[in-house]
């Protein structure tokens, strides 16, 4: 099985005049695979993935992979609060040839544990495609406990890791404890809190800042990997302040901001999502003009 681990870029969607801007992300995919980045994850929330259409959806899977050429593993977004349409959406990455797919908790409904397990169960037993769970209840409105995780774990092969978004550290000490680091992958889905997960045994990240910054977020994965974290803390107090920044206001608004500031796509969002007020855009560009590892960048 493919070994997941590193720094995976929770990639933008371009648009152009209200549409997926597909030449873009071809642009894109280029950009991230050139500077190093590990894995590509399209149609998350940062790819504003609850305002595409499902012709959208499929497309720009179809769009990234194409591009990636098996250069990198692509884990295709394909969660929903319907299990019925999260399955369409697995086997769909499926057939586009993705590596693996990412299913966030269902939203809105708030499922019980039972209703969670269920859930992902009936997805996992219906294909062979590796699953990645994904847990951010800043969005969702619950958390999936970790017992459901373990649970689901121990009974469906193809459950095979989170991208865990909590915010807190507790969350992946309780799945180490119970599961290990060889038995089940841990994503971080906070970049801030990378390092520090890292250090659990998280294998690593899908990342906001990698979009602008792919080649250092990359670098810390690897340099913690291979037994130098006294460059992987240089690079995370580097990259700290534009992480930060980039959560100023609702993801991807800020990234959006900064990535046509840096001319790699456009700052156009789906409704309702709108440009970020003019105070925040400076403290951002600010970030951004201090950040040393653009510096160097340029």
């Amino acid at each position: 099985m493919l070994k997941f681990e590193g720094s995976y870029v929770a990639l933008a969607t371009p648009f152009k005049n209200g549409k997926v801007d597909a030449a873009g992300l071809k642009r894109l995919v280029d950009f991230q695979i050139e500077q190093g980045t590990e894995g590509l994850v399209p149609c998350g929330s940062t790819g504003e993935s609850a305002t595409l259409s499902h012709a959208e959806h499929r497309h720009v899977v179809e769009i990234v992979i194409q591009a990636a050429r098996g250069r990198v593993p692509v884990m295709a977004g394909a969660g929903s609060n319907s299990t019925a349409e999260a399955l369409d959406l697995v086997k769909h990455a499926a057939r586009a040839g993705a590596d693996a797919a990412l299913l966030v908790v269902p939203y809105y409904n708030k499922p019980t544990p039972a209703g969670l397990y269920q859930h992902f169960k009936q997805i996992a037993r219906a294909t062979s495609l590796p699953l990645f769970l994904y847990n951010i209840p800043g969005r969702t409105g619950i958390s999936m406990p970790v017992e459901t995780v373990v649970r689901l774990a121990e009974d469906c092969r193809t459950v095979v890791g989170i991208k865990e978004a909590t915010g807190t550290m507790d969350y992946t000490s309780e799945l180490m404890a119970a599961l290990g680091p060889d038995r089940f992958t841990v994503f971080s889905g906070d970049d801030s809190l990378t390092l520090s997960l890292l250090a659990i045994g998280a294998k690593g990240v899908i990342s906001v800042v990698a979009n602008i910054l792919p080649g250092p977020m990359a670098e810390l994965c690897r340099s913690w990997r291979n037994g130098n974290p006294e460059r992987a803390r240089e690079l995370h107090l580097e990259l700290f302040p534009l992480m930060r920044a980039l959560f100023i206001e609702t993801n991807p608004i800020p990234l959006k901001a900064a990535m046509a500031h840096l001319g790699l796509c456009r700052e156009e969002l789906r409704m309702p999502l709108v440009p970020m007020s003019p105070d925040h855009k400076k403290k951002l560009i600010a970030a951004l003009k201090a950040c040393p590892l653009l510096r160097r960048q340029n």
